[in-house]
């Protein structure tokens, strides 16, 4: 990533980080991420691509870790401190990791690992204040890996090169018109490509301002809205329905002051899972700003987005973003025509290298003629495209027919009871699959009979669900995404 920290020099005297309460600037950004480079090599001349993880809460220090592991030559390999000990354990070992970097918080989290024999556990505190030679970092050489959420199998740990990141960066700058200018709140995960790449690597490659804030708090968030600081923010869907509900229990006043302070932001984008169109809708009312969706991947980082100045349609990702190749095709492998589902294949230089140490997971996840093989279903209408689903979770085989889970549960979610669900495809010897509804609701369950009813004036009988669960709560990941093989389990 040396594309990245050269530009730091030219923005020294700007604050680049704010978390703890306290400002740092680039410069003081440059010197530690310097400082913490020369202490991992110890007199060596380069890393030479050794794995280094990292626990670390969100702020100066997680940056400063990340950008000396890059400057070192090493590969950084962020952890996630929602994950238990084998969770954790299975990305070390299977990174081969050298050293795990940690602060005192996540010590008891770790200390189950400290016996495992070839990786180092050093304290953050341990670090020393050390300057040295640092070596030349070439653009094709491996920077990070962060693991897939393992919903068909194990998670996989994909292999981003410094060009990658540059490319995935370098096309979100221009595209969401990202300046020295802006602020960003960041609440997102730092072990996830929304939270590294559209957030933070974005903030600093253009010499913005990115704050952080966790553990999420929505009094907090909505304070740090109203100080007329911020000019970007994104989120899950999961975090602008928290923040509606928080919004819709403030006094007007506050509402109103709230309200005015949003709609001189920016841009707002949300993203890692779909977004209902009522949220959008709500959010619109309270803020003034139609959310922009996009499309992206931990293999790929952002691959489609609505446009920054342009119509932002709701329901839809939009189109590829500069530099990015995309179609549609069958199960055959053919270019499917216009308004017709098929599977997002994606090229270009924001692609992943490699899933590491997976060679075989490699080479299927690409075409013979160099596509990524997404796995998501997507169909293009009128220039827009629109996610219909994941191909192994999301796209229901019923009686010969692929139904799109998404679709199903945008209908359920305009039923006046219906809080939030979640769709998925349930075995069934006669029909392949049949399909099954799970909801939260507000105040007593509808009539299974009633609910079909209704569904009835507003999806075809093959669409719809055979069979309904309710519960207080969906099954997610830590992005606020549904799990749906997880969900599967609660109908059994």
């Amino acid at each position: 990533m040396s594309e990245l920290i050269a530009r730091a020099s030219r923005f020294a005297d700007r604050t680049a980080i704010v978390s703890d309460d306290r400002s740092y600037t680039y410069a003081e950004l440059d010197r530690r991420s310097r400082q913490v480079a020369t202490d991992l090599l110890d007199g060596r001349a380069d890393l030479g691509e050794a794995r280094v993880a990292f626990l670390l809460p969100p702020g100066f220090a997680y940056v400063a870790v990340q950008w000396g592991i890059w400057r070192a030559g090493g590969v950084a390999v962020p952890l996630c401190e929602k994950h238990p000990p084998p969770s954790l354990q299975y990305v070390i070992e299977d990174t081969d990791a050298v050293a795990v970097i940690y602060a005192s918080t996540f010590r008891k989290l770790l200390e189950p690992l400290f016996y495992l024999p070839d990786t180092s556990f050093r304290p953050l505190r341990s670090l020393r204040t050390m300057e040295g030679a640092l070596p030349t970092v070439e653009a094709g050489r491996r920077a990070m890996i962060l693991y897939t959420s393992g919903t068909t199998g194990r998670p996989k740990g994909v292999v981003t090169t410094h060009a990658n990141l540059s490319a995935q960066i370098r096309t979100l700058v221009a595209a969401w018109q990202w300046s020295a200018d802006d602020r960003i709140l960041n609440i997102l995960p730092l072990h996830h490509v929304h939270g590294i790449v559209n957030v933070l690597c974005c903030a600093l490659w253009s010499g913005a301002c990115c704050e952080f804030l966790a553990p999420f708090d929505a009094q907090r968030v909505f304070a740090r809205f109203r100080s007329g600081e911020l000019t970007v923010f994104m989120a899950v869907p999961t975090i602008y329905y928290k923040l509606i509900g928080y919004y819709r229990e403030l006094p007007a006043a506050e509402q109103e002051a709230t309200s005015a302070a949003l709609r001189d932001f920016r841009l707002m984008v949300s993203g890692s899972a779909a977004l209902p169109v009522s949220t959008l809708e709500t959010w619109r009312e309270i803020s003034g700003h139609t959310l922009l969706e996009r499309y992206g991947m931990t293999e790929m980082g952002m691959a489609v987005s609505n446009p920054y100045a342009d119509e932002r349609r709701p329901g839809h990702i939009g189109q590829p973003l500069p530099g990015v190749d995309l179609r549609l095709v069958d199960e055959e492998g053919e270019t499917v025509a216009d308004g017709q589902p098929g599977e997002i294949q994606v090229r270009g230089d924001n692609v992943f290298l490699e899933y590491w140490d997976r060679p075989d997971a490699t080479a299927a996840a690409f075409t013979e003629d160099g596509w990524f093989r997404t796995g998501d279903i997507a169909a293009l209408e009128e220039g827009y495209y629109r996610i219909l689903g994941r191909n192994s979770v999301d796209i229901i085989k019923s009686g010969g027919y692929k139904i799109s889970a998404l679709e199903i549960e945008e209908v359920l979610r305009t039923h006046p009871a219906i809080r939030e669900c979640g769709v998925v495809g349930l075995p069934d010897p006669e029909w392949g699959e049949v399909i099954g509804a799970c909801m939260i609701v507000e105040g007593t369950p509808p009539d299974p009979d009633a609910l079909t009813d209704w569904l009835r004036e507003r999806l075809p009988g093959y669409k719809l669900p055979r069979r309904f669960i309710f519960r207080d709560e969906l099954p997610r990941n830590v992005m606020g995404k549904v799990t749906k093989q997880e969900l599967k389990e609660h109908f059994a």
